[in-house]
């Protein structure tokens, strides 16, 4: 089951992060205060989060993604994480699947997602193209000297 994130998500989704070795601590800071707004803020309508959940409700992965500002029907995908254990499994292309969904009903026409180019990332690099994303977009050396920024997009059919 897909749903809302709620408040007792909170410590397994701090869990997961950390579990996937993947995120440095200062990109478990970032998604953690996304996840602390989508939380505390409910009027805000910049982020959303959902979680892919087990038959005992507990988050074996999420998405966190929002509007583009000043753009029409343009998404981004902000964090995806799925926990070790459960990696794939189809998690992250079920929470990928939903979002094209629920941003159909919402007329979206693209998701956007960035990244990084060290090679922690190259798993996450390969499931966006997995899940029909293609490169749209590298800036060489934005977040640090050989650490390049790659824009994937995916078109969302209607």
């Amino acid at each position: 089951m897909i749903r809302a994130v709620v408040p007792e998500d909170r410590a397994r989704l701090l869990s997961i992060l950390v579990k996937t070795g993947v995120f440095t601590s200062r990109e478990i800071d970032v998604a953690m205060e996304l996840i602390d707004i989508v939380l505390k803020n409910h009027p805000q309508k910049d982020y959303e989060i959902e979680c892919l959940v087990d038959g005992n409700g507990l988050p074996l992965g999420y998405i966190c993604h929002g509007p583009s500002p000043m753009t029409q029907g343009t998404f981004d995908l902000y964090w995806i994480a799925v926990d070790p254990g459960s990696q794939g499994t189809g998690v992250g292309s079920r929470l990928v699947d939903f979002l094209e969904k629920a941003l159909r009903q919402k007329e979206g026409r693209m998701i956007l997602a960035d990244t990084s180019t060290v090679p922690q990332y190259e798993k996450t690099r390969r499931f966006y193209l997995r899940q029909g994303f293609e490169e749209v977009a590298r800036i060489r050396d934005y977040y640090s000297p050989g650490n390049d920024r790659v824009t994937f997009c995916k078109r969302i059919s209607r």
